[in-house]
């Protein structure tokens, strides 16, 4: 009888399956690349000597010591690479999913509090259902994001994933959608492989991409590390000591460094309260201001110390200076590139967050005595708007011929979920049935849903009258209670007399509706008349 029962069950399950609908593919959307930004890649460890291989990045459980093991590394100048200190370990990105699957959800074993550890996760969801398929029409590029966004391996690697992807879509041109410094890296390609870009890329859509650096976030990530998970996730995940010792010898994190030669509005500054002994013997407290050029002394100065031990042994871990002078080719590399003339590039970034730009440490009453101790000090922030991360002035600042700038609420990676973001990639990416009425900017569709024209000529005279009527269909309701009353415009034109000219008179009265349910009715009535002179 249970049997019987299985048999029945498996039967029933299997109904299911064949019922279950299937997902919806559109075979004639173009492909789509999507490229992460700063650990947004799942990262194995492989072992030389036995081939096992065990992902180090992300992960919760063992997480702190398999980060240090595996991950911390060294600077190579004569190849620009970071190498990982266990020399019986290389650094792998796992292809499955054709890119996909390491940049989705990057702790695919984390079962509570899983979203935490989404990158591209809500936005793959989101695109399946507009028709992509993964493997025809949805790839992803992850990368080792300790490295270079110019070194060549990775660009390597990059142009042999345009390349697969043209062909598995077959042959149609590509839009790539990149988050944070992956536009950083998509740039550094499309300037040293114009070509190759050219070939194989129609769209690039940069979002939130930290084009002339992080100022804030950059200068106390180096003093002080920093912790990429939020929440109470944070007890079992990488220690910011240890993130800290890793992004020392980051190149990619020296690239995400304030531009010195960028024409900032607003001049980032690292500040510091100094104790020093005035001229009189007594001491003085100052506040001391350093420019993104300027300030390098002190991160060398306050890491001159620094220190790690690996295997016994104790491993210096000071400003890398050999690091810096790579970075600097790496920023001309960035302000040389151009977008190819086939090519059209599109930029959104996050607004309406405080986000840090300059820092200060110490206080006039708790001043800072020894530099050094910057390692140890909680920071203060002076913030503009951006996204929380990435200064609207930076992001804003690619340097590119765009077809568009948008700028959306959003958190750094937060507005990779934004449904705002999603209507504005479908609009551009013309996946479903695309809305010639949606303004992507403003984010609102106009409707037309009423037009009518009457017109009378008679003895010299003509009299037209015009009825139209728009619905404008917007998701955002926070003003919808401002003013419940409707608005009316009434606009008047005349133009003549004269003795020579003809005459003629237009009025027209607009009423703005209050905006009900994410809709607002507006409706125009005019008229005109027009006197001939010559009757």
């Amino acid at each position: 009888m249970a049997m019987l029962a299985d048999i029945v069950q498996s039967v029933e399950m299997l109904l299911k399956l064949i019922r279950k609908p299937q997902p919806y593919v559109d075979p004639d959307l173009d492909p789509v690349l999507l490229v992460p930004g700063i650990a947004g890649s799942i990262l194995k460890a492989v072992d030389h000597q036995n081939g096992n291989e065990e992902r180090v990045w992300v992960r919760i459980l063992e997480a702190d010591s398999k980060f240090c093991s595996k991950l911390w590394s060294r600077f190579d100048p004569s190849t620009g690479k970071t190498v990982s200190l266990d020399p019986s370990t290389s650094i792998t990105v796992p292809e499955e999913r054709y890119g996909l699957y390491a940049i989705d959800v990057l702790d695919p074993d984390l079962i509570i509090g899983q979203e935490s550890v989404y990158y591209f996760h809500d936005m793959i969801v989101e695109m399946i259902k507009w028709g992509f398929q993964e493997g025809k029409t949805l790839f992803g590029f992850g990368y080792d994001f300790r490295q270079s966004n110019r070194l060549q391996d990775t660009l390597d690697r990059l142009a042999a994933k345009l390349e697969s992807v043209y062909k598995a879509s077959g042959g149609k041109k590509i839009n790539i959608i990149s988050h944070s410094m992956g536009g950083l890296l998509v740039k550094c390609f499309m300037g040293l492989h114009s070509d190759v870009f050219e070939k194989y890329v129609k769209n690039w859509i940069a979002i939130a991409v930290p084009f002339r650096g992080a100022p804030g976030y950059i200068a106390s990530t180096f003093l002080n590390g920093v912790s990429f998970v939020e929440g109470w996730e944070q007890n079992f995940f990488i220690s910011k000591w240890s993130m800290h010792q890793l992004l020392i010898e980051c190149p990619s994190i020296y690239e995400l460094m304030a531009c010195p030669y960028f024409h900032w509005q607003h001049m980032p500054l690292l500040e510091i309260w100094r104790e020093k002994e005035g001229c009189n013997g007594i001491p003085q407290t100052i506040l001391e201001s350093y420019r993104p050029g300027e300030s390098i002394d002190i991160f060398k100065e306050s890491l001159s110390g620094n220190s790690i031990d690996y295997g016994g042994e104790n491993i210096p871990l000071p400003f890398n200076l050999e690091i810096l002078k790579w970075a600097k080719e790496t920023h001309k590399v960035l302000s040389e590139a151009k977008v190819p003339s086939g090519v059209k590039f599109y930029n959104i970034y996050g607004i309406n967050l405080e986000t840090p730009h300059s820092v200060c440490y110490g206080s006039e009453e708790a001043p800072i005595t020894d530099i050094r101790d910057l390692r140890f000090s909680e920071p203060t922030y002076v913030c503009v708007d951006g996204d929380g991360t990435v200064p609207v002035e930076s992001a804003k600042a690619d340097g590119l011929n765009a077809e568009a700038r948008v700028g959306i609420p959003g958190e750094h990676r937060g507005i990779l979920c934004e449904p705002h973001l999603y209507r504005i990639l479908k609009h551009w990416l013309k996946a479903g049935n695309p809305d010639p009425f949606y303004n992507p900017i403003n984010d609102y569709v106009i409707l037309p849903t009423t037009f009518e024209m009457e017109s009378l000529h008679e003895n010299g005279i003509q009299v037209t009258s015009l009825k139209e009527e728009w619905e404008i269909i917007t998701e955002d309701q926070g003003n919808q209670d401002a003013n419940k009353n409707s608005l009316v415009i009434s606009v008047s034109v005349s133009q003549g007399p004269s003795k020579q000219s003809s005459r003629s008179k237009a009025h027209a009265t607009v009423i703005v509706h209050p905006q009900n349910e994410g809709k607002q009715h507006v409706e125009l009535n005019a008229i005109s008349v027009f006197i001939d002179a010559q009757s």
